[in-house]
């Protein structure tokens, strides 16, 4: 039975000379040449595993390799499943924007730190809008306190081409 892996050489694998072997309870066997630790691995059911290639001699293990690998990707998946992917939600905001639309965009951007996201705070200049990029920024800078509560500002407002980008991210849970 093979079990092809890339990081760990295993049984018949193992070319060294000499290699310092390490009993399946954890004591040690001592200094072996690859073939006896191979066979004394053999006998107990078990696989000869090389868990330090780069020691002198190196270092094998007499393990249940398929055991290892399942206990090894099970602790792999936990560690995924506790990761949180962020993602960066865009609320586009113009210079002459109403007091209900500029509150609804904002409390869609709340809802959208609520959950953990980046938000990133957008306002496109047109024609002569260009002239006034100061009202742009106090327009960002009225969003980012209406989002005060639930995020701190991330990058500051600055000009990209034609619009004014900021981002805002989410305030730790306490």
């Amino acid at each position: 039975m093979k079990i092809s892996n890339k990081e760990l050489l295993i049984n018949d694998e193992i070319r060294d000379k000499e290699v310092r072997v390490i009993g399946a309870d954890g004591s040690q066997l001592g200094v072996m040449s690859s073939k006896d630790a191979y066979k004394l691995a053999l006998e107990k059911n078990l696989d000869l595993v090389k868990i330090a290639p780069q020691a002198t001699p190196p270092v094998c293990r007499i393990m249940d390799y398929g055991k290892y690998r399942f206990e090894q990707a099970k602790r792999e998946k936990e560690a995924k499943k506790n990761q949180r992917v962020i993602d960066v939600k865009e609320v586009r905001l113009s210079l002459n924007i109403d007091t209900h639309d500029f509150e609804t965009k904002a409390n869609n951007a709340i809802k959208f730190l609520k959950a953990g996201n980046k938000v990133k705070v957008s306002v496109r200049f047109r024609g002569r809008e260009m002239a006034h990029p100061e009202l742009g920024k106090e327009l960002v800078e009225r969003f980012a306190a209406y989002c005060a509560e639930v995020g701190n500002v991330d990058k500051l407002p600055k000009m990209e081409g034609r619009s004014m980008v900021m981002f805002i991210t989410a305030k730790p849970a306490k």
